[in-house]
């Protein structure tokens, strides 16, 4: 004889479901932290920004990658690991409601690194989302062939 499943009970359900809700919630609000809701700026546009000087234009990358690819022209590499990073960039700034564009490698670091610093009380803060080696935002610094600088 075949058994029969035996069915939740209606305890059982809500239970499950309500933990369900939370960690769906929990979930959700880890997937959203720390995400930048700010400007954007395509490569190129990050660049005619930096020339013009309407930006600061920062490469946030680690100093191996700056090796491996140059840093993007007009940029001023600024490793986001210093534990006085903030501070350093206040000075490269001059002040924190000066615009600030943030490349990484591909949009992720800037994204974060964004979201944080506008916390932080920096009021002009755009990301460049495609970063030097491009990402879903679009093909990214190098392959649009945009100028970079050997450190």
């Amino acid at each position: 004889m075949l058994d029969r499943p035996t069915r939740p009970s209606r305890r059982t359900l809500i239970l499950g479901g309500g933990a369900l809700v939370l960690g769906g919630a929990t979930v959700a609000a880890w997937a959203t932290r720390d995400r930048f809701e700010g400007d954007a700026m395509t490569p190129g546009d990050a660049l005619a920004a930096a020339r013009s000087g309407d930006v600061l234009l920062v490469d946030i990358r680690r100093p191996d990658e700056w090796n491996a690819t140059g840093i993007p022209e007009g940029a001023a590499p600024l490793d986001m690991r210093r534990d006085d990073f903030a501070a350093a960039l206040t000075e490269l700034a001059g002040a924190s409601d000066r615009p600030i564009a943030l490349i990484c490698a591909r949009g992720v670091r800037s994204d974060r690194l964004s979201a944080r610093l506008t916390e932080a009380g920096f009021t002009r803060i755009i990301d460049v989302p495609e970063g030097m080696l491009g990402s879903s935002a679009g093909p990214g610094w190098l392959a649009r062939e945009l100028p970079v600088v050997r450190p």
